[in-house]
């Protein structure tokens, strides 16, 4: 029996990832932007915005549904959209301690790739 490879990294890596994966489509930046600069948005407001189908908007908004980047609240037969800022919030400090440590280099600023 196999276990998933993901096992072999910390949540905070996994977590990283998943949400770098949501925002790896430029539609998905798109709708992030779009509900940042609204409070809460219709899921037809948001097609009306982007050069995308109704249906392709659907599912980009699942995919950051999924991921928890967005919340989706049903009224009657619309549903609301808006960021889940505290996700973002984390999502924002996880990337840029990544950033950081990523270009950082180890042995100080004077060392660099060889390459």
């Amino acid at each position: 029996m196999t276990h998933a490879k993901t096992a072999h990294f910390t949540e905070q890596q996994q977590q990283l990832a998943r949400v770098a994966k949501a925002l790896a489509h430029p539609a998905r930046v798109a709708i992030i932007q779009l509900l940042a600069s609204k409070t809460t948005c219709i899921s037809g407001d948001i097609a009306a915005e982007l050069p995308l189908s109704r249906t392709t908007v659907s599912q980009h908004l699942q995919e950051l549904k999924a991921v928890g980047l967005i919340r989706g609240d049903i009224d009657g037969l619309t549903v609301c959209y808006c960021l889940n800022l505290t996700l973002l919030q984390q999502a924002q400090q996880q990337f840029s301690g990544f950033f950081e440590q990523a270009t950082a280099p180890a042995g100080g600023p004077e060392t660099s790739c060889a390459c």
